[in-house]
């Protein structure tokens, strides 16, 4: 089973939690993207859902494949969010924001009743920290918030490069308008305080930390696909 093949597993599995009439959040990235066209054959086959979309991106493969979205202004409640993850930890805290939706991903998140995370048996680990933890930043005073986020991260033991993402010749920009940092730790021990400390950082507007906020996992591997609940 290739990577692919087990990304569509998770979101198999997924789509069994779905039920006729619910809200949904609908995630980004490849395995949601995964997601959203098993989905799209059960709307055509009937099924009555609404979805808000966490990027354009994803917005824009549902109104190709006709699954129906509304804004989150419109569904200010959600039933259920389905989203991959770029890290899961045994309490399924995450990282996320590799595609760069973090910020619409955890309002999203947020505002649903569950989260269910979906992804590969990679995505694994005993402690977060090993994939690069995004930082989304306001343009404005950037090297300012770039050097206060290094200060905090010293402060709590954590030290690694902090590089600006880039896209093409230019730099990554958000659908809010904002740019990222990629900060490359390589081990988070504590990321429930980490999480706290960047949100007290003006210029930080949401970090990739989603800290108790997943109500279970479902991971695929080649045996298939499992469900992860969080650990004491």
């Amino acid at each position: 089973m290739d990577a692919r093949e087990m990304k569509i597993k998770a979101a198999e599995a997924a789509l069994a939690h779905v039920e006729d009439g619910m809200r949904l959040g609908i995630g980004t990235g490849s395995t949601a993207e995964e997601f959203v066209r098993l989905l799209a054959e059960k709307v055509a086959g009937g099924l009555r859902v609404e979805g808000v979309p966490t990027s354009e991106r994803t917005a824009r493969l549902c109104l190709e494949l006709g699954v129906p979205l509304k804004s989150l202004d419109e569904l200010p409640e959600l039933d259920l969010a389905i989203d991959g993850a770029d890290e899961v930890d045994g309490r399924l805290n995450l990282i996320k924001g590799g595609g760069g939706a973090l910020l619409r991903e955890k309002i999203v998140a947020a505002a649903s009743q569950r989260m269910i995370v979906i992804a590969d048996e990679s995505k694994v680990v005993e402690t977060l920290g090993a994939f690069k933890l995004p930082i989304e930043v306001n343009p404005f005073g950037l090297v300012s918030t770039r050097i206060a986020i290094e200060k905090t991260a010293d402060r709590l033991g954590l030290s690694g490069p902090i590089s600006l993402r880039a896209s093409g010749d230019g730099t990554f920009t958000t659908d809010g308008g904002h740019y990222i940092l990629d900060a490359s730790f390589g081990r988070i021990p504590d990321a429930d305080a980490l999480a706290s400390r960047l949100n007290d950082i003006p210029g930080v507007v949401e970090h990739g930390l989603f800290i108790n906020m997943a109500s279970l996992a479902i991971i695929a591997g080649p045996a298939g696909a499992r469900t992860l609940t969080a650990k004491d």
